[in-house]
């Protein structure tokens, strides 16, 4: 995909004049440093201090250190997975190859790589994402685990290829600043976890070439920040990454300042990418999780290196942990909204490990559980380690005193999300927030007043998910857009209009009516109710009560208005088969052995039609992870709203 001239010319409308200065004084560096990088200052006596604790291996649970070894010992065999394509070349890998196109990037100065033209550089997700090097942070941690040198070995062997085949300032790695920013921070975990390695001091502090790549890895993040409408999760990857490796790396004379730079910046963005109900304002769920994971990182590295950080930066961190738990359904999975690309800020577990029970595992440590939160019954790696070198909040004695949530919240003003709870574990989650964070909006989706409704944690009616980023554009598209998701289009457009892969050029603006969640105590009737505009000529609004006594969800939809024709689709998990007769549908599925059922009674204005597994155009997919996707059952009504028009739902579970 390549950008066009109008493309350019929307992205420059979202972009305010400090912003515009700012990407004219990038441009003008970049062909500056086009000339060559400067030499990296001499470095003599460096030493590596942020050791982990003693004890801390030992305490990791020994289930936990099982599935690391198995992980690294599929590594070590050349195997794995990325966003769905499978790779049996990382014995010996080539940092430059897309295993999905056969395509390599091309070389050169690095911000001449046409990276977002799949055709001329492949897909980049896939060429970037080996390249953070979190599986050498599984190899390291599996070093530290066992004691046998031929996982250490490999991270040395890999790191010194990576090193020689990617030189400051040339190719595909030296383009985003969060790559760097995210594999600074996996350099510093692979020294702390290869420590008792004999060859650990050669294969950084005493190796010219690695000293050269942490100098201008850091040199590089102090210049490009991402900034403006960019300044989202990317500018805490990258303060976090910078941070962490002016911490732990702090061998040249720019390292306080980096350090102080960085630390000021990570506790500027990590305020404003924060609802202060503690929801990622991306309204994203996975980036909410990257970005806990990456302030947990570099809240670790500074009580490593004892280099204080305002207590503002913890109370952040702490709130969206209290948001996180408050939010998963009973089998601890957050909703599915927005974007996900299956980023992660550090990674040293094994497969079949939970990523937000671990999060809530290393918060009930670092911060204390509080009563209501849900029981966490699985283990990790991380953990442990983080819990190791991170002060608990109870003994900072500068730290503020804050008044926590005394029961489980269930309506989040600021980001505009409800959470409906019924008996048989049933979750409803109703968007009403805002459409994105900052003017571009990068990562939101045309889903307002959608819903997401499971059934102990199985997905009834499921957020689709967002499958691909670049080379892609009609399923991008389709992932993200109104049809997509499970609400009402009118007039066949979306709520908000797309101007890029990344861009929105006008928001629906989405305001919450009601949000009753006292019934659900008392098992009886909870309630929200929301409207958009972002169709001009008419409103959406929707109603959905949740009443216990006969486990029945009800929506009611409503457009005021203009006469324009609508459809209103509701998205099946993969696990629901669907059995639809004029307009009802029988739903089942299975979950842990046991048939359970459920009735969708329709609209009866509306014609309804399954859809399944369709791609021109695409309708009816499912994707549980970046770049995977698989056939699944969409039931859309079509029809006319004529002046205020309701057509009602009815969800009914089965014993």
């Amino acid at each position: 995909m390549t950008m066009s001239a109008g493309w350019y010319l929307r992205r420059l409308s979202r972009m305010g004049p400090r912003e515009v200065g700012g990407r004219v004084g990038d441009t003008v560096r970049r062909r500056r440093w086009r000339s060559g990088p400067p030499d990296c200052p001499r470095v003599t006596g460096a030493r590596f201090t942020a050791a982990l604790p003693a004890g801390t291996i030992a305490a990791i649970p020994p289930d936990a250190a099982k599935r690391l070894v198995a992980e690294a010992d599929r590594l070590m065999a050349g195997h794995a997975e990325y966003f769905g394509v499978v790779r049996d070349d990382l014995a010996d890998p080539d940092w430059w190859y897309d295993p999905k196109t056969g395509r390599r990037a091309p070389s050169g100065y690095a911000f001449d790589v046409p990276y977002r033209n799949e055709d001329a550089a492949g897909d980049v997700k896939q060429i970037w994402e080996l390249s953070r090097h979190q599986y050498l942070t599984v190899l390291a941690a599996a070093y530290a685990i066992t004691g046998d040198e031929r996982y250490a070995e490999r991270v040395a062997e890999h790191l010194r290829s990576w090193w020689a085949a990617n030189p400051p300032l040339r190719g595909v790695h030296w383009i985003s600043g969060i790559e760097l920013g995210i594999r600074l921070l996996s350099w510093v975990w692979i020294r702390r976890l290869l420590d008792g390695w004999p060859g650990a001091a050669g294969l950084f502090e005493n190796n010219p070439v690695a000293v050269n790549q942490v100098w201008h890895h850091q040199r590089w993040l102090a210049a490009f920040p991402s900034r403006g409408s960019s300044a989202n999760n990317h500018i805490i990857a990258e303060a976090a990454g910078q941070f962490a490796a002016a911490c732990a790396f702090a061998w040249f004379p720019s390292s306080a300042r980096w350090r102080f730079g960085a630390l000021r910046s990570l506790e500027r963005h990590l305020r404003d990418n924060t609802f202060r109900s503690g929801l990622n304002r991306e309204l994203a769920t996975e980036y909410h999780g990257l970005v806990l994971e990456l302030g947990l990182a570099a809240v670790a590295e500074a009580d490593a290196a004892a280099v204080p950080v305002p207590a503002s930066l913890r109370l952040v961190l702490l709130r969206m942990t209290d948001a996180l738990a408050a939010v998963v359904d009973s089998r601890l999975r957050p909703p599915r909204q927005g974007d996900a690309d299956d980023g992660h800020g550090l990674v040293v577990d094994g497969t079949g490990t939970d990523r937000w029970a671990s999060l809530l595992a290393t918060g009930d440590a670092v911060f204390g559980r509080l009563d209501w939160w849900p029981t966490v019954t699985g283990t990790d790696v991380r953990s442990p380690l983080l819990a190791a070198l991170i002060r608990p909040y109870s003994k900072i004695t500068t730290a503020p005193a804050v008044t926590r949530p005394a029961s489980r919240p269930a309506h989040f003003a600021d980001a505009g999300m409800t959470i409906l709870r019924g008996p048989g574990e049933i979750w409803c989650r109703c968007d009403g927030g805002p459409h994105g964070f900052l003017s571009i909006a990068a990562h939101a989706h045309a889903d307002a007043l959608s819903v997401e409704v499971r059934h102990d944690g199985v997905d009834v009616l499921a957020d689709p998910g967002t499958y691909c980023y670049h080379g892609q554009p009609e399923w991008r598209q389709y992932f993200r857009s109104t049809l997509g998701h499970n609400t009402l289009q009118w007039d066949g457009g979306d709520q908000s209009v797309s101007g890029g892969p990344f861009l929105w050029t006008r928001h629906a603006r989405t305001r919450v009516l009601v949000a009753d969640t006292s019934g659900a105590s008392d098992g009886g009737t909870v309630r929200w109710c929301a409207e958009h505009d972002g169709y001009q000529r008419a409103v959406h609004r929707r109603r959905v009560e949740l009443t216990a006594a006969s486990q029945e969800l009800r929506v009611v939809d409503e457009v005021h208005g203009e006469r324009g024709p609508v459809r209103l689709a509701f998205h099946l998990g993969p696990a629901i088969a669907a059995d639809l007769v004029g307009n009802r549908a029988v739903l089942t599925w299975t979950r842990d052995g046991e048939e359970r059922s459920a009735v969708l009674d329709l609209p009866g204005q509306l014609s309804w039609r399954a859809h399944r597994g369709e791609t021109a155009p695409p309708l009816g997919w499912y994707s549980a992870g970046f770049g995977r996707k698989e056939p699944t059952t969409t039931l859309v009504g079509t029809g006319f709203a004529d002046g205020v028009q309701g057509f009602t739902t009815v969800l009914g579970f089965r014993g």
